[in-house]
C-alpha cells in the first residue's frame, strides 16, 4: 500500500510487501496491455552503461497500482500482456527460465538486466 507526504506526486512511495521479490504494474494503452515489472529491490534505482540509462521510477514501475508479485504472477503477467518492460536480474531471470524472454535479447544497464516484450 502506497505511503503519500503531502499531495506532492513526486513524495509518493510504494513500500513492496516484505515478501514480495518483484513489483508488477499493468495499464491498458491505445496498443492494448503494457506490463511493467521490476526487482523490488531496485526501484527508484537508476542504472548507467554509456549513453544508456533506465530509471526505475515509481511512476511507471511502484505507485499504486503496482502489485506485489512473485515469479509465477511474473510469468502470467508477460503472457497477459501485449507488451512489457522488464528491470531488474531477478525478474528479467524468471522470465528467461520461463522462456518468454530470449536470453541473447537481454541488456546489461550498468549493474542490472533489462529486456522488453513485445508479442506480435
Amino acid at each position: 500500500m502506497p505511503e503519500e507526504s503531502g499531495n506532492d506526486e513526486a513524495a509518493r512511495t510504494t513500500v513492496p510487501d516484505a515478501g514480495a521479490d518483484y513489483l508488477l504494474t499493468r495499464r491498458e494503452t491505445p496498443e492494448g496491455t503494457l506490463v511493467a515489472v521490476c526487482d523490488a529491490a531496485v526501484l527508484g534505482e537508476t542504472f548507467e552503461d554509456g549513453p544508456v540509462s533506465i530509471e526505475v521510477t515509481e511512476s511507471f514501475y511502484g505507485g499504486e497500482d503496482a502489485e506485489p508479485a512473485d515469479a509465477d504472477a511474473v510469468v502470467e503477467g508477460l503472457y497477459d500482456a501485449d507488451t512489457a518492460n522488464l528491470v531488474g536480474e531477478g525478474c528479467v531471470g524468471v522470465a528467461v527460465d520461463a522462456g518468454v524472454i530470449d536470453a541473447d535479447r537481454v541488456l546489461e544497464v550498468g549493474e542490472t538486466l533489462h529486456a522488453q516484450l513485445l508479442w506480435l
